[in-house]
């Protein structure tokens, strides 16, 4: 009897060891996948469109240097089109009327739905 008491504890225990930590993987997975749902679906949305500053007209570039410049010719805000492979953005950005001007994005709050 103390033999099958001794087993069914062993299997209990491993049960317990296994099951807890899978248990917990599979809940975390189903939250990550509801949350790249979420993301996906907001990528899909259309973008809203903000008015792009002349920055050219700002800075006084001649006409020659617009016809050339990616920013002119780009629906983005010269400071995302002029921005480092890494990511950053250029110090000669940093200290642009036309970047200091921009207005700054609004977080919008919306209800949560379970």
């Amino acid at each position: 009897m103390d033999t099958l008491v001794s087993f069914f504890y062993l299997i209990i225990g491993l049960l317990l060891r296994l099951a807890i930590p899978i248990t917990a993987t599979l809940f975390v997975v189903y939250i990550l996948r509801r949350l790249d749902k979420r993301w996906q679906a907001e990528a899909a949305l259309a973008p809203v469109h903000v008015e792009k500053p002349e920055c050219w007209k700002i800075n006084g570039c001649p006409p020659e240097q617009v016809k050339n410049c990616a920013a002119a010719n780009s629906p983005l805000p010269c400071w995302q089109v002029k921005r480092l492979p890494n990511g950053y953005l250029k110090e000669d950005c940093l200290s642009c009327p036309v970047f200091i001007a921009a207005p700054v994005p609004t977080l919008t709050i919306e209800p949560r739905s379970l």
